[in-house]
C-alpha cells in the first residue's frame, strides 16, 4: 500500500485555500483535514461521499460547491446592502464544515486500513460530523470565529454570526441541489429519511 501525501491531497481538492489572506488560518485548514484523513483511515480525499447513501457526489465537490455559493453570496451582501463579511472566515468555515466526514463515513475506507493503530478511537458514526469537524478544527487552533461556523445543523452555537448563518444557508443550498439531483427529493426530506443522527 502507498503511503497517501494528504498534504498535497488537500491542496490539489481545494483551490479555494489561495483565495484565505491569512497564511496561518491557511495552514490551519489544511492540518485539520490532514489530521482528519490520517485518523480516519483514507486513502484519497476522494474518496468521501458526500453521504453514505449518495455516491453521485463526492465530499469535495459539495465542500467546493459550498464554498463557491458562500462567497458569492458574501459579495452581493457587501455590493448590494453594505455589509462586510470576513471572507477568510467564511472562506475556512466553509472549506472545513464537513471535514467530520473523514471521522463519520468509515464504511467506505480501504479494508486494509481498518487496523490502523487507534483509528477506532477516532472514527466512528456515533460522533455526527459537524460536532467532530468543529474538534478538529478546535485542535488545530482556528480562530472561534470560524469554529463557530462549523456546526451547521446546530442551534447550541450562542452566537450566529453573519459568517456562521452564510455558511449554513450555502450549506442548505448546495445539498438541496444534491438531494434534489440524485434522489429526486429536498435535503429536509433526505434528513428526515435517512440522516443517521436522527432521534
Amino acid at each position: 500500500m502507498t503511503d497517501p501525501n494528504y498534504e498535497t491531497q488537500v491542496r490539489e481538492a481545494y483551490p479555494e485555500l489561495d483565495s484565505i489572506e491569512d497564511d496561518e488560518l491557511r495552514e490551519q485548514v489544511v492540518e485539520a483535514w490532514v489530521l482528519g484523513l490520517e485518523r480516519g483511515g483514507w486513502q484519497h480525499i476522494e474518496d468521501i461521499p458526500y453521504a453514505w447513501n449518495i455516491h453521485e457526489v463526492t465530499n469535495v465537490e459539495h465542500v467546493r460547491g459550498v464554498t463557491k455559493i458562500a462567497i458569492e453570496s458574501a459579495e452581493i451582501q457587501r455590493e448590494f446592502h453594505g455589509a462586510d463579511p470576513d471572507l477568510d472566515v467564511i472562506v475556512a468555515a466553509c472549506l472545513l464544515h464537513d471535514v467530520g466526514k473523514c471521522y463519520e463515513y468509515v464504511d467506505f475506507v480501504d479494508a486494509e486500513l481498518l487496523d490502523e493503530p487507534d483509528r477506532e478511537h477516532y472514527a466512528s458514526e456515533e460522533i455526527p460530523h459537524s460536532i467532530s469537524g468543529y474538534a478538529l478544527a478546535h485542535e488545530v487552533g482556528v480562530p472561534l470565529s470560524v469554529q463557530r461556523a462549523i456546526p451547521h445543523f446546530l442551534g447550541e452555537v450562542p452566537t450566529r454570526t453573519m459568517e456562521a448563518e452564510l455558511v449554513k444557508s450555502a450549506n442548505s443550498a448546495s445539498s438541496n441541489a444534491i438531494t434534489q439531483s440524485a434522489m429526486g427529493i429536498t435535503l429536509k426530506e433526505w434528513v428526515a429519511e435517512y440522516s443517521q443522527t436522527q432521534n
